[in-house]
């Protein structure tokens, strides 16, 4: 390490706030970029993007306006989530959210990592001021903030090892989305375009098994930490595909037993029922839900793909049957009673012989993706403390 040296990071890059009110949304329009689209992994993700006005950009990009390789990051909520603007994307920040701009002489790709590195994570959380809901970080402390660099080639050498399996996983990222896609489009020709009226109108509950959840007293010890599957709609706050391959919390035997609807087999179809309405995943391993999930088990006519796609295709009825004096929220027995217009099971069939292979595609992109993002999270703070060293000219 005696390459490196420890410096301030106010010394390689200037530090900006964002807005701290929150502009009107629309449906289309320029990029609201929120906490919701930051994660822990240094991309911004575009499952929950919102929208402004060409008019309301100026507005909220008069502090700061966010352009190709600043580095997005969050000071409250989600803290340590940080993100770099790639090259074109056009966007405004959300409240809560700060900015840094690199100077001349550093990579800015360096420095995302660095901000992701553990050491540079731990002085956030050392530093972050205790509120009386949630932590933050004093951005006029951020420049003071200490961080490591090595000379510019070796920064280069390692953003290029780093920044080449986050190439790979976006890649990936987009091919499941074109997959996902081709796949609702499919449906919607099918089931939407091509529909019969003679076909059976039905309840959805008439054709799936529909289960609640709960969340076992967190205040019981022998409840958690166990090795079964539990999850909540948070699971899947940053989930950019379809299949649910953990969990980010575990309960045991004793746990189980305190949710009614127990053990949900591999392919259940899992639908966030409030907070927000319309998460979507299929379960790949059994696991138990809690209270903010509708559970879909397709042990009847149609298949799980098929549910699902039925519920991307009808989002807008779903969310627009909620209800709720604090928030809005679907219940089962609401879902239960929406129509639902039962195709032909050999239609059906017929259908599942096409989509099928774009979701088993979907699946090995997804177990690509999480043995890539295992690797970089390996790789990451070796290379950042310098353990690992990287070859370059």
């Amino acid at each position: 390490m005696s390459e490196w040296r420890e410096i301030k990071l106010g010394d390689i890059c200037e530090v900006f706030d964002g807005p701290h009110a929150t502009p009107s949304k629309l449906e289309t329009g320029i990029i609201f970029l929120g906490i919701s689209s930051l994660g822990f992994d240094g991309r911004i993700n575009p499952v929950h993007f919102e929208y402004i006005s060409d008019e309301s950009f100026k507005i909220w990009t008069r502090r700061i306006a966010p352009k190709y390789n600043d580095i997005v990051f969050s000071y409250e909520t989600k803290l340590g989530a940080a993100a770099i603007i790639p090259r074109g994307f056009k966007c405004c920040l959300g409240r809560r959210m700060g900015l840094l701009r690199p100077k001349n002489g550093v990579n800015p790709k360096f420095i995302l990592y660095a901000y992701l590195a553990p050491d540079f994570q731990k002085t956030i959380y050392e530093r972050a001021i205790p509120g009386s809901t949630v932590d933050r970080i004093p951005l006029k402390d951020m420049p003071s903030f200490p961080i490591k660099i090595p000379p510019l080639p070796e920064q280069k050498a390692i953003a290029a090892v780093l920044s080449s399996l986050d190439d790979k996983i976006d890649l990936l990222h987009r091919q499941n989305a074109t997959l996902e896609a081709m796949a609702e489009t499919l449906f919607k020709q099918w089931f939407v375009v091509e529909a019969s009226d003679e076909w059976e109108t039905k309840r959805i509950g008439d054709v799936v098994t529909v289960k609640g959840g709960t969340t076992p007293s967190t205040a019981n010890p022998a409840y958690w930490d166990g090795d079964i599957n539990w999850s909540s709609p948070r699971d899947l706050s940053n989930h950019q595909s379809v299949f649910l391959f953990d969990t980010s919390r575990k309960i045991t035997q004793e746990g189980l037993a305190q949710i009614g609807s127990g053990l949900l087999p591999i392919g259940t179809v899992l639908l966030s029922s409030r907070a927000p309405i319309g998460y979507l995943a299929i379960t790949d391993k059994p696991l138990a839900i809690n209270q903010g999930y509708i559970g879909i088990i397709c042990d009847k006519e149609p298949s799980n793909y098929f549910i699902y796609l039925w519920c991307r295709t009808n989002m807008e009825e779903i969310k627009g049957s909620s209800n709720g004096s604090t928030f809005d929220e679907i219940s089962k027995s609401v879902f239960k009673e929406l129509g639902f217009i039962l195709p032909p099971l050999e239609i059906i069939s017929s259908f599942d012989k096409v989509v099928v292979p774009l979701f088993e595609k979907i699946k090995i992109n997804q177990k690509k993706i999480r043995t890539l993002e295992k690797l970089r999270d390996t790789l990451l703070p070796k290379l950042m403390s310098g353990e690992v060293r990287v070859r370059y000219e």
